[in-house]
């Protein structure tokens, strides 16, 4: 619990400190993500196996995340700083 209450502040203080760089932001929101999917995976010590499924649930949703992401990002790029 620790562990992820730690990672989960690393992620957060990553997303307010570097407002400038968009893939630092992406990336500390997905150690935000990781840090709740470790809490769920933890669950299962309480005999609960609903944590594990909303665990994968949130682990495809956020590869999902991170490629829209980077694609709105390379397209940004090209349409605006391309010479």
């Amino acid at each position: 619990m620790n562990l992820s209450l730690f990672l989960f502040l690393i992620g957060t203080l990553g997303f307010i400190l570097n407002r400038k760089n968009i893939i630092l932001m992406i990336i500390c929101i997905e150690i935000m993500l990781l840090a709740v999917n470790k809490i769920l995976i933890s669950s299962f010590t309480f005999d609960d196996g609903i944590g594990q499924t909303f665990s994968i649930f949130i682990i495809s949703i956020a590869g999902a995340e991170s490629v829209i992401g980077l694609s709105i990002l390379v397209a940004f790029y090209r349409s605006f700083y391309w010479a």
